[in-house]
């Protein structure tokens, strides 16, 4: 009966302590303390990563994004560009509703574009990312889909799409609207697509200053002039929203997203978020802890050419944990007991929990990572009668196998 239960839990990950630096050697031991005080409406910090809400709070409230809603008019504007329906070189004609000196821009922030006149497309991409201009956001609502109307019908499209369900976007650039609302968890949706869709354009949100028609204007996410983890995103500021900030940084291979909503000044904001960085940062590492086609289990395969077949998982899976455990990480597998070929690659085979203190923290299926031909007439019609005398006398169940595995030890 070598293939009944022949599960051989060779669990070839390791999972690696990703201390980003030279870590305390008593960091496993080492405390998580409460969250830092916040004075936003609402806020919420995530790995980018893994999707690990670190901290949150009020982040399902509908409230005002303000000018945070030009991340999805440089989103769009991204997918039309990725998508070839617009080019970086088109010229754009400016309307008198794009035109700065139209009445409702009247004391918010522009790129100071003029009616009648051509602009370059990546020009004004930079002035929706660095100078916030409003007029910039609605030469590209008209360009892209003939006005501003049907630009935010595209908005709403792609917020659907990326799961924001909590958002409704009026304008394309985020002056005050009653039902033009999101909420923190949307805003880190939008971010972390942004940031991970598009990775080209988002290197428009670390340019520091934008210079056109003769005005130098200079990016108003000021954390990134003063900690240089910090490459994105965007600030807002309405009367009706407060002074908003979402924030990104990147320290060793850990990438961060804050979102803070509502707070009384732009120094709030900024202390908000650098507070929530550094909580995030100091007390929380993320790694890999399953990497895609790699072997975490082998299984007994009934006939077949092989009397086995490798487990592995479709796609690497990074995960979020309180710094330096990593390794204590428990894995509990599941997997069939009776596993018939043939068997094609990427086959479920099977289940990996992955669970701390008693935490589940991901529960992924478990796949073949080769395929098992079906083995010769004669050799199947043997082990199905072996197969039928496991069943008939015990050792092998129909159901799944559960092991259980502890943690790599150091």
């Amino acid at each position: 009966m070598h293939r009944l239960l022949t599960v051989s839990l060779n669990l070839l990950f390791t999972l690696a302590l990703f201390t980003g630096g030279a870590a305390d050697a008593d960091a496993k031991t080492a405390k998580i303390p409460a969250p830092p005080s916040i004075s936003a409406k609402a806020f919420l910090l995530v790995d980018a990563q893994s999707g690990r809400v670190i901290v949150e709070q009020n982040a399902d409230d509908t409230l005002a994004p303000a000018s945070l809603t030009k991340l999805m008019t440089s989103y769009v504007l991204s997918h039309e560009l990725n998508e070839g329906n617009v080019r970086n070189e088109d010229m754009v004609l400016i309307s008198e509703n794009a035109w700065a000196q139209n009445p409702i821009f009247e004391g918010s922030s522009l790129m100071w574009i003029e009616v009648n006149k051509e602009v370059r497309l990546e020009d004004l991409h930079r002035g929706i990312v660095v100078s916030s201009g409003n007029d910039a956001t609605v030469a590209v609502a008209e360009h892209v889909a003939g006005s501003e109307a049907a630009f935010a019908d595209l908005m709403n499209q792609h917020a659907a799409d990326l799961g924001m369900n909590n958002t409704y976007f009026i304008n394309s650039h985020g002056l005050p609207h009653p039902d033009h609302l999101t909420t923190a968890r949307d805003l880190a949706t939008l971010a972390k697509a942004v940031i991970v869709d598009y990775p080209e354009e988002y290197k428009l949100y670390q340019e520091r200053e934008f210079t056109y028609n003769g005005i130098r204007q200079y990016n108003r996410n000021v954390l990134m002039a003063e900690d240089p983890t910090v490459d994105g995103l965007k600030t807002g500021h309405t009367i009706d929203a407060g002074y908003c900030l979402i924030a990104s940084a990147k320290r060793g291979d850990m990438r961060l997203v804050s979102v803070v909503l509502g707070t009384t000044s732009e120094q709030a904001r900024k202390r908000d978020t650098r507070n929530l960085l550094s909580y995030g940062f100091r007390f929380f590492e993320t790694g890999e802890v399953v990497s895609a086609g790699a072997e975490i289990a082998t299984a007994g395969v009934w006939k077949g050419i092989s009397s086995e077949v490798a487990l592995g998982v479709a796609n690497s899976l990074s995960l979020t944990v309180p710094r330096g455990k990593l390794d204590e990480i428990e894995r509990h597998v599941v997997i069939d007991q009776i596993i018939e070929a043939p068997i094609a690659l990427g086959d479920t085979l099977g289940a990996l929990q992955l669970q701390l203190d008693g935490e589940v923290l991901a529960d992924i299926s478990l796949v073949a990572v080769a395929a098992v031909a079906e083995a010769g007439f004669l050799a199947r019609i043997w082990d199905q009668i072996k197969l039928w005398l496991a069943l008939l006398f015990g050792s092998v169940q129909s159901g799944p196998l559960v092991v259980n595995e502890s943690p790599t030890a150091d």
